[in-house]
């Protein structure tokens, strides 16, 4: 078990007294359980719970699983469900339950307060906790044939044979292509997935994690994955990440522009929530700065608030796209067809 670097007891105080400003209620008085469905496994996830139940007396009760398998459990057990809120990363995903209808609105100035407008939904469904970018890296040692500081650029025939990239069903791509569609429409963003196909090294296989490895080992020239993949390799005392990371140069794309593209892990109070006030009392804690820092942490990730910490600290400062992030699900369809006719696999 991780737990939190704010361990003397001075600073726990003093997270308490900030967290008792923030939510706006006498936490002393808390108490019962929250049901938390989440899509996210990590030790400092834990942590944070811990640490919420010491503050309020209320016990996190927690269900692990698959994003899309924890929608469909919600869904199954309907009004019956047990659940109080879903934790759960892409925008898209996050969507898609919102389709579903398991989420209720909420209105908490918390978090509207806390949660950028264009990270949370404007109805008060579900709200973004965390954020990631989908960056270009590439062989230092090799370097590429043309000058390449946006996504566009990755349709230059001169890239042709050098671009590693995942299937196009895969959720990151999927968002990734929505926010193409709503900056520069259908037509564009078809005339690119086109370009890329053209341009590929190999068919799209494995994960962020394999590109950057095939990238690394110079297989192909160049590729796109999160951030947070970046920061576990960068994170990582093995030789052999040390070593993929010192191969790897990193670009923030379109910085002269709209920014790069950015999505979230976010959370949602669920429709038949058994216990809602304490549900709300989670999510808003979520967006303290202690948690904040954690939460990011946990998954390499930036937070919704304050400056990056950890390994993708190293990345730098960069212009992120400020897109609603509710386009990258309402695009979707209109991203499966794209890449279909581009004959991106």
């Amino acid at each position: 078990m991780i737990y939190p670097t704010i361990q003397t007891s001075v600073r726990i105080c003093a997270a308490f007294i900030i967290l008792l400003s923030l939510l706006g209620q006498n936490l002393a008085h808390a108490n019962g359980e929250v049901n938390v469905y989440s899509a996210r496994h990590y030790d400092t996830d834990m942590a944070l719970y811990e640490h919420f139940t010491k503050l309020t007396g209320v016990k996190v009760n927690l269900i692990e699983g698959g994003s899309d398998a924890l929608i469909e459990r919600i869904v199954n057990e309907g009004e019956f469900s047990p659940a109080d809120m879903l934790i759960t990363v892409d925008a898209g995903r996050i969507w898609r339950a919102q389709e579903k209808g398991i989420f209720q609105a909420i209105e908490s100035k918390t978090m509207n307060e806390r949660v950028p407008a264009h990270l949370r939904n404007a109805d008060g469904f579900w709200y973004g906790l965390s954020k990631r970018a989908r960056v270009i890296a590439f062989n230092k040692k090799r370097g590429l044939p043309i000058e390449v500081n946006n996504y566009e650029d990755l349709a230059n025939p001169a890239l042709v044979g050098q671009v590693c990239m995942r299937t196009s069903s895969n959720i990151y791509n999927l968002s990734l292509m929505s926010a193409l569609i709503e900056a520069s429409g259908e037509t564009a963003a078809e005339t690119w997935a086109t370009g890329v196909v053209a341009n590929f090294a190999r068919s799209p296989q494995g994960n962020d994690t394999a590109q950057l490895k095939a990238v690394a080992a110079g297989e192909c020239g160049v590729t796109i994955a999160n951030t947070y993949y970046l920061g576990r390799i960068l994170g990582s005392e093995k030789a052999q990440d040390k070593a993929i990371a010192a191969s790897l140069g990193v670009i923030f794309p379109n910085q002269g522009e709209r920014g790069s593209h950015v999505n979230i892990s976010g959370a949602g109070i669920t429709k038949y929530a058994p216990n809602k006030d304490n549900a709300v009392l989670f999510l808003e804690y979520l967006t303290s700065d202690f948690a904040q820092r954690l939460f990011a942490e946990g998954n390499n990730e930036y937070p919704i608030l304050g400056p990056a910490t950890g390994p993708v600290a190293k990345l730098g400062r960069f212009k992120e796209d400020n897109v609603d992030v509710q386009v990258l699900g309402q695009r979707q369809a209109q991203a499966v067809k794209v890449y279909d006719r581009s004959g991106w696999q």
